[in-house]
């Protein structure tokens, strides 16, 4: 059973979320907040799977919500899923950093909500690749200053070019075909990057891969180089 706490200021939004979830066999919500201060409280009261948190609210906003979430070890199996009715915006971008897991239009189709909230509780991707690569095009445009590469040291060849391929939006298959490795290995390089590199999920990754300088925009690797996969 996936356990998910609703976080919004619009009880109409709320109650429609809800309906939706309450259909599923699979989903159960927890718990209902109208602020992101009682939604910190019921996080930790009630421990939920996914956290469905709006980016913009009183008293404590979407973004300050996710970051001390990922900052509580208490919380550590959260995964917080940003509402939001502005698509792409900078916003989303600072929630992505603060380690949300991804994001969600509040317009989206049905079928997408669910698919989106199961994908978050089993701790995969929930940025497709598609919205991935909007991500990286509109918002890492520009280099970023680049963040020390100490944390990167501690990566094998394969597990940085694995961070590379996901920074580029692309999926387990994928970077399992780019590499010329089964796709549970590919996984394994990403879930082994994910932990050295201390980034809650795949979202977080792709931001640590750009601010470290592994990955710089326009497809090349920091000091030169494709940032596809090595010889």
């Amino acid at each position: 059973m996936i356990r998910v706490l609703l976080v919004d200021d619009q009880p109409l939004l709320r109650s429609g979320f809800r309906a939706l979830l309450d259909l599923e066999d699979d989903i159960e919500v927890v718990a209902e907040a109208g602020d992101g201060q009682e939604g910190l409280e019921l996080a930790r009261r009630h421990l939920p799977d996914v956290a469905l948190v709006d980016i913009r609210m009183p008293l404590v906003d979407g973004i300050e919500v996710t970051r001390r979430v990922a900052a509580d070890p208490a919380l550590s199996q959260v995964h917080v899923v940003i509402l939001t009715n502005y698509g792409l915006d900078e916003y989303v971008l600072d929630a992505l950093r603060a380690g949300a897991a991804g994001f969600l239009v509040k317009d989206v189709l049905p079928e997408d909500f669910l698919h989106a909230v199961r994908v978050a509780a089993r701790g995969d991707a929930l940025l497709a690749p598609a919205i991935t690569r909007k991500l990286i095009s509109r918002y890492l445009a520009q280099p970023l200053p680049a963040a020390s590469g100490t944390a990167l040291e501690e990566l094998t060849g394969r597990e940085r070019e694995a961070v590379a391929l996901v920074a580029q939006g692309l999926s387990n298959d994928e970077i399992a075909s780019r590499m010329v490795i089964s796709p549970l290995t590919a996984k394994t390089h990403v879930n082994r990057a994910m932990t050295k590199l201390r980034a809650r999920d795949r979202a977080q990754l792709v931001v640590l891969a750009y601010e470290s300088g592994l990955v710089v925009p326009g497809g090349t690797r920091a000091g030169g180089g494709t940032s596809g996969p090595a010889p």
